[in-house]
């Protein structure tokens, strides 16, 4: 078993097994499964150890995140299939797990911790006859400074983020006339649900969506429409603006249904950007939609707050009154349809999917599954029919608009 006791430096067990044995020839191959059966995590001493089965040895790594305390794992082609989250955790030094693909061929496990317990031991072993592994992290007593000295997420060869799906290059500069290009963002995705209510998810019912109304724009011609997930996958909201830039993308539209606590909360609202949000509600939904990274263990926190000002600047001088507009274009053809609505539906928030300073961004609630009528809604195809329409209405009015203002506005 290797032993990181004491290293200053976030732990990364990199694409090797440490020194640990295999079968003569063996090689990994297909998709490591995890063994319930062999896997828990609980106390040990005045910490944490946590033991995972697995069905044959993957690359891997281990390290610690801080705001909120966090333990994570990655592992290469993992399935996790059968495990139960709420069947593994035998300890309250542990508040909640979560696992499941943060990319196609990359899997993530994430323990959100009670208490600041840095890593210690981290090690796998392999058995030589079976193939069969064991993974080992243990996590001593609870001591906040060296927890936050010793954690982040390590800059590791192979573990980075992955290229375009479909490997293309960027698409290239077009003429005035082009189609409108448009990136789709189904909200939260993979390991991250979003808003869980009456057997409904966030994630699985916004693709769904997304889906919609890609095949609606794509069917009204004059468009180039992309979406940031494809697939119940995990994408970071850094690569969410990434991808839209990668794209080339004239307009960025996150698509979203969460879950408020206030049983009033009901019917769709739009968000711009603002460093303030406009009232609690925003701000609460501001604050779960960002920490879906934290809880999935990406750490922004190098980069976000040092960028964010620059682009919040750029986006209100050049990008937002666009992206205004946007919202403004969108409910006006939500009140004309009939789309139920919030009482006062425009609304702003730092999103962090709205900072793309030269793509005009707009974040849209399309209902809370908190209310029995929106969930009713967002689960009849119908009603989403319409819904989609109103989307493509609002688009075009807008686009129509955008278009004459150009002389006015700096694209």
């Amino acid at each position: 078993m290797s032993s990181f006791a004491g290293f200053g430096l976030a732990v990364l067990v990199g694409l090797c097994l440490c020194g640990t044995a295999r079968a003569e020839g063996a090689e990994f191959s297909g998709l490591a499964r995890l063994q319930p059966a062999q896997s828990a995590v609980g106390a040990e001493g005045g910490g944490v150890v946590l033991r995972l089965g697995l069905s044959q040895g993957v690359p891997w790594r281990v390290f610690t995140l801080d705001g909120p305390p966090r333990l994570v794992l990655d592992f290469r082609e993992m399935d996790w299939s059968g495990a139960r989250a709420a069947d593994l955790v035998a300890t309250g030094r542990v508040r909640g797990l979560r696992m499941g693909q943060i990319r196609p061929g990359w899997s993530r496990m994430v323990a959100d911790l009670a208490a600041p317990y840095p890593l210690e031991e981290a090690g796998l072993t392999v058995d030589p006859e079976t193939g069969a592994a064991a993974l080992r992290v243990r996590l001593g007593r609870a001591d906040a400074a060296r927890f936050a000295a010793a954690s982040g997420r390590p800059d590791s060869p192979g573990w980075g983020p992955v290229p375009r799906a479909d490997g293309t290059p960027p698409p290239t500069p077009r003429e005035a006339d082009a189609p409108l290009r448009v990136m789709i963002d189904p909200g939260h995705g993979g390991i991250d649900p979003g808003a869980e209510e009456g057997g409904l998810t966030e994630k699985a019912l916004m693709l769904v969506l997304a889906r919609e109304l890609r095949e609606a724009l794509l069917r009204r011609g004059g468009y180039e429409v992309f979406l940031t997930r494809d697939a119940d996958e995990f994408v970071s909201l850094e690569a969410r603006v990434a991808r839209a830039h990668e794209a080339a993308a004239d307009v960025f539209l996150s698509l979203h249904a969460d879950a408020l606590s206030d049983a009033r909360a009901r019917g769709a609202s739009v968000y711009t950007l603002s460093d303030t949000a406009s009232d609690a509600a925003s701000a609460a939904l501001a604050e779960r939609h960002d920490r879906a990274d934290l809880l999935s263990g990406v750490d922004l926190s190098d980069s976000d707050d040092v960028v964010a000002g620059v682009l919040m600047d750029l986006a209100r001088t050049e990008t937002q009154p666009r992206a205004e507009a946007l919202a403004g274009a969108l409910l006006e053809v939500f009140r004309a349809e009939d789309i139920p609505v919030l009482g006062r539906p425009l609304r702003h928030a730092g999103f962090s999917v709205l900072k793309a300073a030269d793509i005009p961004s707009v974040l849209v609630e399309t209902g809370f599954l908190s209310d029995a009528r929106d969930r009713r809604n967002l689960s009849d195809p119908a009603w989403r029919a319409g819904l989609v329409a109103a989307l493509v209405a609002g688009l075009e009015r807008w686009h129509a608009a955008d278009g004459a203002r150009a002389g006015l506005v700096r694209q």
